[in-house]
């Protein structure tokens, strides 16, 4: 009778039940872990600019102070153009009722919906009860979001300060709680690779994002579109979210250029066909080709964890879902027994086997966070 050894299957059980009851934690805690999220990816794109200021003889307090006040700076102003392009998108709204009205006549003729023709189409649209009810609901989600994200974004620009002034000391910290060489290598190693990999996946898609949010900006001008700098931002923005972000903000675009120009519609196709064009070529063919050679991960993947991730946190996890895997197959990648979950989570197989081989992995100190001061 042969002697069956269970041990890898019950370890294999085991790490599923793992896996499942922290799903269940950061599903339910998420108000909690959402921000720490947040903050450690915040903290990875500032830490090379920090790191560059230091260099250059700049204090590391110093430069930590310097880099977040230009990061306020910068969010200040665009959130002063988005806010002024959105107040006037309502003062012109008297310019647009006519046209939303017209568009709204086709559906009231197409499916007999009752249209009150003494009425504003505000009125009539309120009249709706399930438009009246999503509305006051959004309303009160919209008030409760503001209220909330004001204190989340004040934590988060908390933690991230903090965790930036720490990274000075993380060298130290490492080599004082492990005393074996081995051990300690392995865990500069792994954040290390983190950190250039979730920093190069960012620079990245900012580059592609904010490209795009350029091209758009052009295509929408150059025929003459309103609020510009809106469609522009929302490119830029929901680009942050692989495959749908696209998709969405080319919807967006491609009702407004049909609320304005109907019924021209040679500049409603010249809208539509340009955009999902920028969109296309940017997010589907260059993007793909600079980015995957990078990371290494297979496009399956990236789709389940974005679905899984915007199941957990929303759109921020959808935004934030690449760089976790980025993060989980790092570390499945430096530690032994889950090379093969290292494997599954990368695109090409060969690659997966020749960076765990690479001297990058059995180097010591491989560009760890130092200790500057």
């Amino acid at each position: 009778m042969k002697n069956f050894n269970f041990s890898k299957s019950c370890f294999f059980i085991l790490l599923f039940s793992v896996f499942i009851l922290c799903a269940a934690m950061l599903k339910i805690a998420g108000s909690f872990f959402l921000p720490i999220t947040v903050a450690v990816f915040i903290a990875f794109i500032f830490y090379p600019f920090v790191k560059f200021l230091n260099k250059i003889h700049i204090p590391w307090v110093l430069s930590v102070i310097t880099v977040v006040l230009f990061a306020i700076a910068i969010f200040a102003v665009l959130g002063n153009i988005i806010g002024a392009s959105l107040r006037t998108i309502l003062n012109s709204y008297p310019k647009y009722e006519e046209r939303l009205t017209e568009l709204y006549m086709i559906f009231v003729n197409t499916f007999e919906i009752p249209f009150n023709h003494n009425d504003s189409l505000a009125t009539n649209l309120w009249s709706i009860s399930a438009i009246r009810n999503t509305v006051q609901t959004m309303a009160v989600s919209l008030s409760n979001f503001m209220i909330k994200s004001a204190k989340t974004i004040v934590t988060i620009g908390l933690l991230a300060v903090f965790l930036l002034l720490e990274m000075t000391s993380f060298h130290n910290k490492v080599n004082v709680a492990f005393s074996k060489n081995q051990m300690n290598n392995k865990i500069i190693r792994i954040v290390s690779n983190i950190m250039r990999e979730v920093t190069r996946y960012i620079s990245i898609k900012f580059s592609v994002s904010l490209f795009t949010g350029i091209l758009v900006f052009l295509a929408t001008y150059v025929i003459g579109m309103d609020f510009c700098i809106i469609w522009a931002f929302l490119a830029f923005i929901l680009n942050f979210i692989p495959n749908f972000g696209s998709i969405i903000s080319w919807i967006l675009t491609l009702v407004f250029a049909t609320l304005q120009f109907y019924p021209d519609w040679s500049s409603i196709i010249y809208v539509g066909i340009v955009v999902i064009a920028i969109n296309m070529i940017l997010g589907s063919i260059i993007e793909p080709r600079w980015e995957g050679s990078d990371l290494n991960i297979s496009p399956f993947i990236i789709l389940v964890g974005l679905s899984f991730w915007g199941w957990m946190w929303g759109f921020t996890g959808m935004i934030l879902s690449v760089p976790i895997m980025v993060i989980i197959k790092i570390i499945c990648e430096n530690i032994e027994f889950l090379n093969p979950i290292a494997v599954l989570i990368g695109g090409n197989p060969k690659r997966a086997a020749e960076t765990e081989k690479s001297p990058e992995n059995s180097t010591e100190n491989n560009g760890e966070p130092s200790s500057e001061k």
